[in-house]
């Protein structure tokens, strides 16, 4: 089976519905989310409702998930995050609220493990940005494989006599090492590419294929514009920041 993995979604409908539909080309039949479905663009019940529709394999949770589900404060957010995720707070119904509040932080499905942000510590929400930061999580990590997002940035993390990091396009799994594998950003990449990402694990190949897709940033742009939220969250979207 092929699987879809995507995260950090961000309520940017266009850019799902993208990742969604080269999803199905691509000959996936499986999905899994790894956080973040809400916060920062202006679609988070309709990217919530896909999400629940597609039946995945497995959810975890996010900070702005977290955060959205709840009336914590958001003292330690910056501006822009704090303002988006208190509209997001106010799109939602309670029975939404309380699904994602109710998600993991870590899932396991079959030989994958599956995290918002680190393993060693996922309810803090560090970010894992180079390879002492994968180390720690690698100590955790009791599978081949981990799949994880936060950054915005995909990039893969090899732990085998020890621990390198770098970008990647696509890579084959090779037995006796273990992979941490940062899937990128559907909905605010970060790496200086606008375009949506998300990866396709295929399980009987062992391959992990990163797709980079463009979508109708303008329109999402727009939306975020009329929903009154601040106009840098819509500049950035064109510039991959």
């Amino acid at each position: 089976m092929r699987f879809a993995i995507f995260g950090d979604i961000h309520a940017n409908l266009e850019a799902f519905q993208v990742v969604l539909t080269d999803a199905q080309e691509q000959g996936c039949r499986g999905f899994i989310c790894l956080g973040d479905i809400v916060g920062y663009n202006a679609n988070p019940r309709e990217c919530l409702d896909l999400v629940r529709q597609l039946d995945c394999a497995a959810v975890v949770k996010g900070n702005h998930d977290d955060y959205v589900a709840t009336s914590t404060p958001l003292n330690h957010f910056n501006s822009l995050a704090q303002i988006a995720i208190q509209w997001s707070r106010e799109q939602l119904t309670a029975e939404a609220k309380n699904w994602l509040w109710t998600r993991p932080l870590v899932a396991f499905y079959d030989s994958l493990t599956l995290v918002h942000a680190t393993l060693d510590d996922p309810s803090s929400w560090g970010y894992v940005l180079n390879q002492l930061d994968a180390a720690a999580s690698f100590t955790w990590q009791k599978t081949p494989i981990c799949f994880f997002g936060h950054t915005h940035v995909p990039r893969l993390y090899v732990h085998g006599t020890t621990v390198a990091g770098f970008p990647f396009k696509e890579l084959r799994i090779e037995p006796n090492k273990q992979y941490f594998i940062n899937v990128g950003s559907v909905g605010q990449p970060r790496d200086g590419d606008p375009r949506a990402a998300y990866a396709i694990f295929d399980r009987e190949a062992g391959t992990v294929q990163l797709r980079r897709l463009p979508y109708d940033i303008e329109r999402t742009q727009a939306k975020i514009i009329a929903a009154g939220l601040p106009l840098k969250l819509a500049e950035r979207l064109s510039l991959g920041k």
